[in-house]
């Protein structure tokens, strides 16, 4: 075994070292990590390999059987020369920017992130809008719309970057100038998909592209599934939008059930297979059913924080009465006039009672007596194109 081209006391360098030697997530890492730091588990790692140091037991036989293949030719300067040459930054746990809720992933949170873009993004308060691929028109729309709402209350709107719903959330934000954060599966010197580099590209500008594997990394299926978790930590709520019964999307609403973060779904039709997941969110998961932004912002707040305001609806015919008035109103016919005795053989109400209840609804201003009878006052009338 080679020894290290650089210094592997160095924490900064050990760390980003880690994040090419593991693939993620790792527990045993995390927890070498956690007790050693990046720095000494890095040498004591090229001690094991090297012949010079036995590993404890077999459990830390088989770690180092998956990590010596690629500390033999690893140089961890190249990638950050890399980082360097796209104006990133290499962020540790202990930066300022280091995003704290990344700690509640215990042993499987990543030895560092490389980001590209404003590291102030990552600590920024978030929702993470995720969702299908191959979504819809109404997906694309509720994901743009719930993005750009996000956005405009100051919060970063958190995604993956990918086709549809992750698209369509990281556009809605970049359109009112809004902070958006992209998890990225490979390396952020690889925009991924391709047809969405150009979206990438802006929300660097606007946000930060971020990855818990160095430069160069492809994204394979694996690392997308890993990287689910991090826009579930980073998050202060994930909601879903789109997605089908098995989903990637639902990796991510299970990563946030898990560490207790809210967890919303958009509904959709039943008929549609492209909702079928976030149906599924709300039957078993317990995911809350979230329409539109003020819904979100209640879910992501700290309790009281901000509450999603009383829907307007048009007042019914029969609101603010007590039972006996209600039933004679309700009695009355919609247009034509009618007598005191006919209300109440009607409404199945003694004579006395109807004349009280007529007497209350004349105050209100709800009937009138004319000379056919009485009759509901114009406001409690249906219209035409009522019926």
């Amino acid at each position: 075994m080679r020894k290290l081209p650089f210094d592997a006391s160095d924490d900064r360098l050990a760390a980003a070292a880690w994040s090419r030697l593991v693939e993620a997530p790792d527990p045993a890492a995390g927890a070498l990590l956690a007790r050693l730091g990046a720095g000494p588990a890095l040498e004591w790692l090229s001690a094991v390999a090297s012949g010079t140091a036995d590993a404890a037991d077999r459990h830390w036989q088989q770690a180092v059987g998956r990590w010596a293949p690629r500390l033999e030719t690893l140089d961890i300067r190249r990638e950050l020369d890399v980082l360097d040459r796209l104006d990133g930054h290499l962020v540790v746990p202990g930066d300022d920017a280091w995003p704290a809720p990344l700690a509640d992933l215990g042993e499987q949170a990543p030895p560092c992130l490389w980001v590209r873009g404003d590291v102030a993004a990552l600590a920024a308060p978030s929702v993470a809008i995720v969702g299908a691929r191959a979504s819809t028109a109404y997906g694309n729309t509720v994901a743009a719309e719930l993005g750009a709402g996000v956005a405009e209350s100051r919060r970063s709107v958190v995604s993956g970057g990918a086709y549809g719903i992750d698209a369509a959330a990281h556009r809605g934000a970049l359109a009112v100038g809004g902070v958006t954060t992209a998890l990225l599966a490979g390396g952020v010197d690889r925009l991924y998909p391709a047809g969405n580099a150009g979206l990438l590209e802006e929300a660097a500008e606007a946000g930060a592209l971020v990855s818990e594997v160095p430069p160069g990394s492809v994204p394979t299926r694996n690392r997308f599934l890993a990287r689910n978790r991090l826009i579930a930590a980073l998050a202060g709520a994930t909601v879903v939008v789109e997605a089908a019964w098995r989903s990637g999307a639902l990796s991510t609403a299970g990563h946030a059930a898990a560490l207790s973060r809210p967890l919303g779904a958009v509904p959709g039709p039943v008929s549609s297979m492209a909702s079928a997941g976030c149906h599924r969110l709300l039957r078993e998961y317990g995911a809350v059913c979230v329409t539109d932004t003020d819904e979100v912002l209640d879910l992501a707040g700290a309790v009281g924080e901000h509450l999603a305001p009383q829907r307007p609806s048009a007042p019914g015919l029969l609101d603010d009465l007590d039972p006996l008035a209600a039933r004679v109103l309700d009695a009355l016919p919609a247009r034509a006039a009618a007598a005191a005795p006919n209300l109440a053989r009607a409404a199945g109400l003694a004579l006395a009672e109807v004349r009280s209840a007529l007497g209350t609804l004349e105050l209100a201003g709800r009937v009138e007596r004319s000379s056919a009878g009485w009759r509901r006052a114009p406001a409690d009338r249906p219209s035409r194109q009522a019926e």
